[in-house]
């Protein structure tokens, strides 16, 4: 039958037929590179028709060049489960209101069989399908908003999601939690850090490295932290909530204006940057780390500003940049640039002119560091000094990505320039700190003797 070669064609296809090895067999697959053990995936409809996908015993899928296979062994075959059970979400009363907004991202999912691609399950039927501990904590609703990867996230969807944040609370919900892919999740929170002010609730963004099907998945442990935090805590913030250490130990709670993701791959990529997190939390508590941090309140008030500027950039600072990269910039009618500088906030003197020349046409300049960690102190070196003379305004320990959302939202209120001034260089939600504490800023180098002796007792 066709449709045991879903989405089979060509070489790949004349292969698993020559094998008489079909979709979901469990199989050995001999080539000349090796032998690789796993499940004959579907392949999607668009992908081409030389390569064979096997998903392996680790849970990864792996493309296998169909000329180079010299044998198929086939152990079993697998009927494959295209859904994940559905349950009625169980209502309590006495149980917190919650509500997951969903942009993107994957946090729990099922296969599609024609594709065989990971897509994501999200209705509270399938949700509790997949992770039913979710009942234990809240009475849980859920709305789509949006279903995009979190590249493309931008203005149109901050503002669409802060607006619905405000219709939640003012529906009475407990809390909320965000599904948002993980590359640019802390542009978001930062940007919903300055749209929504005030909120009575916990605003939790939640997403995962790592999809649910596979063994090394974050996406189950995630949510059922993110959900307790939303219904549980009394941090009314915008947070990110993820894996603390690599293991299944705990989540920590980030604020969304201090956050960063700082690993490609890791479950635990997220990091509070020049500061230490809101707390951490695991299936049993929430535990604060520190404790300024606005609390719950019982009221349905909130700020929502979603006023945005979307002509801002933000410009990686490097050795030999030429001017022409700032003079693009305010001939496309740019209103705000962003600079992640070096060292202290530096960049070099070719630059001068279009800097000065930026300013004189109305465009707002902010300096950061490409470091992360530390501040802007342009009044130390010459450099500093004569770049302020330009113009540039020095943003404390912004963080870059947060300098860039916060300029475009500050743009939005106001086309004064000093006005846009006093709004960056006065903090909303922590964004710029008075001093950053001696363990915000921890990184331990291996290798070293006394490192590893110290990594040995905490990482099982």
């Amino acid at each position: 039958m066709a449709d045991q070669y879903k989405g089979y064609r060509g070489p790949a296809r004349d292969v698993l037929k020559n094998f008489q090895a079909i979709v979901w067999s469990d199989v050995q697959i001999t080539t000349l590179k090796g032998e690789f053990t796993g499940i004959i995936l579907p392949r999607s409809e668009t992908a081409d028709d030389l390569h064979i996908v096997l998903k392996l015993r680790s849970g990864y899928n792996v493309g296998i060049a169909a000329n180079s296979v010299t044998a198929v062994e086939i152990t079993g075959h697998k009927e494959a489960n295209y859904k994940i059970p559905e349950k009625e979400f169980p209502y309590d009363p006495k149980k917190p209101n919650v509500k997951l907004l969903g942009t993107g991202g994957t946090i729990a999912s099922r296969l599609d069989y024609r594709t065989g691609a990971v897509i994501p399950a999200f209705t509270p039927g399938e949700l509790y399908g997949s992770v039913p501990e979710l009942a234990d904590i809240c009475n849980l609703d859920t709305e789509k908003l949006y279903g995009v990867f979190s590249e493309n996230m931008g203005p149109e969807q901050w503002v669409g999601t802060a607006e619905a944040i405000g219709r939640e609370i003012e529906n009475g919900v407990q809390g909320i939690v965000i599904g948002h892919g993980t590359d640019t999740m802390h542009h978001t929170a930062a940007c919903l850090s300055f749209m929504v002010q005030n909120s009575p609730v916990p605003i939790v963004m939640v997403g995962s490295q790592r999809s649910s099907d596979r063994p090394s998945s974050d996406a189950a442990l995630n949510l059922i932290h993110s959900v307790k935090t939303a219904a549980e805590s009394d941090i009314a913030e915008v947070l990110v909530c993820m894996f603390g250490p690599t293991s299944d130990e705990y989540g920590l709670l980030h604020r969304g204006t201090r956050v960063r993701k700082m690993h490609s791959s890791y479950r635990s990529t997220f990091r509070t940057i020049g500061d230490i997190p809101v707390a951490k939390v695991d299936r049993n508590a929430i535990t604060p780390l520190r404790d300024d941090y606005n609390r719950r309140r019982k009221d349905k008030s909130v700020t929502i500003n979603t006023a945005f500027e979307e002509k801002v950039s933000i410009v990686y600072y490097y050795p030999n940049m030429r001017p022409d990269i700032i003079d693009s910039l305010v001939d496309n009618n740019y209103r705000g640039i962003v600079i992640a500088g070096t060292g202290l906030g530096h960049v070099n003197k070719p630059l001068y002119p279009s800097l000065k020349r930026a300013h004189e046409k109305g465009v707002a300049v902010f300096m950061t560091v490409q470091t992360l960690w530390g501040y802007v102190q342009m009044y130390v070196y010459d450099t500093g000094r004569d770049i302020m003379e330009l113009g540039v305004i020095p943003s404390a320990n912004m963080l870059p990505e947060v300098a860039y959302v916060k300029l475009g939202w500050a743009l939005g209120q106001t086309g004064d320039l000093e006005k846009v001034k006093d709004i960056m260089l006065n903090p909303v939600a922590d964004e710029i700190t008075e001093r950053e504490p001696s363990n915000g800023y921890l990184i331990f180098q291996g290798g070293l003797d006394d490192v590893e002796e110290f990594i040995s007792r905490i990482r099982k």
